[in-house]
């Protein structure tokens, strides 16, 4: 981007761009040229966000790009974990394994059935939404809806990568997903891809990511002292807990809730 080929010529670059942000950083905007300068941000997060979160950068907190690690190496890998990927085979394979013996119900409305599915254990876990709970007391939490658009192509190779991200506001997706790259080194004549739309969320759209503003997270604070008095309910997983984890947080959050429960 900068006409550098070297770490070093590009740390110089960037730190002199991240200047332009003093003190502690007061919105998302601040937080992503504090970290890579304003060029990449505007060529690269601020059309992606911007759409993924239907609000400009400077009403997002900072936290959201944090979670984005900053490296000066060829290193492409997502974040800077030891250990990154997904199960062999998948997480249907997973999940099934860990279900196994166990009654599932699906296509099944919760709250058509609260008080039957409730009293069929001493304690339930609910990964809902808190506020759909609650029966949306204090009002609505903000959420980010997706839609999802689905296409069989006569190829055997769409776009050579699971995922590809487009950071450009004029392109209404945020990412394509070839579903073949997830399961390596299979080979199959055709292809699958879905465009991801993210969209406003009301209520009867799947919220997808909670908008953990200033206003939303107070809002929260209200349906988590709910929660808390709910003796015989575990609240988890991004709607329950109104947060934004990725899936290793969101594993290792459920652990902590177990360790936890059981050691009572």
């Amino acid at each position: 981007m900068f006409s550098v080929v070297s770490p070093d010529e590009a740390r110089s670059v960037i730190h002199s761009q991240k200047a332009e942000i003093s003190g502690e950083p007061k919105n998302l905007e601040e937080q992503a040229i504090s970290l890579v300068g304003r060029e990449i941000y505007e060529k690269l997060v601020k059309g992606y966000t911007e759409k993924q979160w239907g609000r400009d950068c400077r009403d997002l907190p900072a936290f959201i790009i944090k979670r984005l690690p900053v490296r000066y190496t060829y290193d492409n890998n997502y974040f800077n974990d030891k250990y990154q990927g997904i199960p062999v085979n998948g997480y249907n394979e997973l999940i099934e394994k860990m279900l196994d013996g166990v009654e599932v119900r699906t296509d099944t409305d919760f709250f058509k059935s609260r008080a039957e599915l409730l009293a069929l254990a001493d304690k339930c876990v609910f990964t809902g939404q808190i506020d759909e709970f609650f029966d949306y007391r204090f009002g609505a939490l903000g959420y980010r809806s997706l839609d999802f658009k689905t296409e069989i192509l006569d190829t055997d190779n769409f776009q050579g990568v699971a995922v590809m991200n487009f950071s450009e506001r004029e392109i209404p997706y945020t990412r394509i997903i070839e579903h073949k790259h997830f399961d390596c080194g299979k080979s199959f004549e055709k292809t699958v891809i879905t465009r991801e739309y993210p969209v406003a969320w009301e209520k009867g759209k799947e919220p997808y990511y909670p908008v953990n503003d200033e206003q939303n997270n107070a809002l929260y604070k209200k349906y988590e002292e709910l929660a808390q008095k709910e003796k015989n309910l575990i609240f988890g997983g991004r709607l329950g807990l109104y947060k934004y984890y990725d899936m290793d947080k969101c594993i290792e959050k459920a652990l902590e809730i177990c360790d936890k429960e059981f050691s009572i």
